[in-house]
């Protein structure tokens, strides 16, 4: 095979001559040891250079104190940074008193408006409350029943996904961590929009309206991907119906005969308003703030702050949970027994085994 490229440079014409014969034979060669590596594998030579690495460019902690360096969203003490300004949440976990600070009930505000008040008002009208809660924080106020109705209906119209999306996407190389799936989903989207590099604020909330309507879809079918695929089960897709809130939707295409009871639904709905938004102030909305300040495009900036979620100090301390609650059935015989769950706790402890507290 004969290869030849010549460009211009500074005036000058540059010619690169290759004259390569590759046999069918090593091309074939080379596929089978191609195939035959374990790219997962860490080697002993990859050991090794990890420990150049480490013992080359390791900071010594106690620098941190002397020039009073944060490390991450924490000072020194432990205490939460300020990183910015917001209006559009406040979490009030404690309060001043005589110069100290103490901790007190928590509360939480969207757009100062006390979530228990919103909570309690779409409960006594017998409606959900996540998509009057979303129009709340994107937009600063309560919606009119009009103005919810036409807001409700333009998620529907966007809660879809590009055609073939689902069986070219989400169901080629499903992964077995959902942050990942989620956030090579947005990636994808990218792809499919005809706008996607354009960051002005029309442009920017309808592709976080289609994001915000879409995630249920990529979570749960990305989800039937991991338990086909990784697990063994039977898969389904279940297309959503435009009349449904959020949360039943999201029932409707979890479960395989798309059946659900109001109080689950109830209760969901009430968990998405909840985790609506938190302060403003975590890793992966900080994580948003560093990566669209860049100027990149949407897609871009949601796929970073899934990673910043996925991991276990953050979203991924969930899995965590479940698994410390599997790994104390194991070795717990009566969960009521307060002095065997201090004994697990005190060995978990003492061999160093990661404690994660539901969040």
């Amino acid at each position: 095979m004969r290869f030849r490229a010549e460009r211009v440079s500074g005036g000058r014409i540059l010619r690169i001559y290759s004259n390569l014969s590759v046999s069918k034979e090593r091309m074939v060669s080379n596929m089978i040891n191609s195939n035959n590596i374990d790219f997962s594998e860490i080697t002993p030579q990859i050991h090794e250079l990890a420990q150049r690495c480490v013992s080359k460019n390791a900071i010594d902690p106690t620098l941190y104190t002397k020039y009073q360096v944060n490390r991450g969203l924490r000072d020194l003490n432990g205490k939460g940074v300020l990183t910015g300004l917001t209006e559009i949440s406040e979490i009030q976990s404690s309060m001043e008193v005589d110069g100290q600070t103490v901790s007190c009930e928590g509360k939480l505000f969207y757009r100062g408006v006390n979530v228990e008040d919103i909570v309690a008002g779409f409960l006594k009208e017998k409606r959900f409350g996540f998509e009057e809660t979303v129009y709340l924080l994107l937009f600063g106020d309560l919606p009119t029943k009009e103005q919810l109705d036409e807001f409700t209906q333009l998620l529907a119209r966007y809660r879809s996904l590009p055609p073939s999306f689902v069986r070219d996407v989400i169901l080629k190389a499903p992964s077995s961590d959902m942050m990942n799936t989620l956030a090579r989903s947005v990636l994808t989207l990218y792809s499919y929009d005809n706008n996607a590099n354009d960051i002005s604020i029309d442009n920017v909330l309808r592709q976080c309206l289609q994001l915000i309507a879409s995630f249920p879809l990529l979570s749960v079918y990305g989800y039937h991907a991991y338990n086909y695929y990784h697990n063994g089960e039977s898969l389904f897709i279940h297309n959503p119906l435009p009349e449904l809130s959020t949360a039943e939707n999201i029932l409707r295409i979890l479960r395989p005969d798309s059946s659900y009871t109001e109080l689950e639904a109830k209760i969901l709905d009430l968990a998405l308003v909840l985790h609506a938004e938190h302060g403003g102030g975590n890793n992966s909305t900080f994580t948003t703030h560093v990566v669209s300040s860049s100027g990149t495009d949407t897609y871009s900036t949601v796929a970073a702050s899934l990673g910043s979620l996925k991991g276990p100090k953050h979203g991924g301390a969930n899995i965590k949970v479940v698994q410390m609650f599997e790994d104390m059935k194991r070795n717990i015989a009566n969960w009521k027994n307060e002095d065997e769950v201090a004994v697990y706790l005190k060995k978990s402890s003492c061999t160093k085994r990661h404690l994660t507290a539901p969040a």
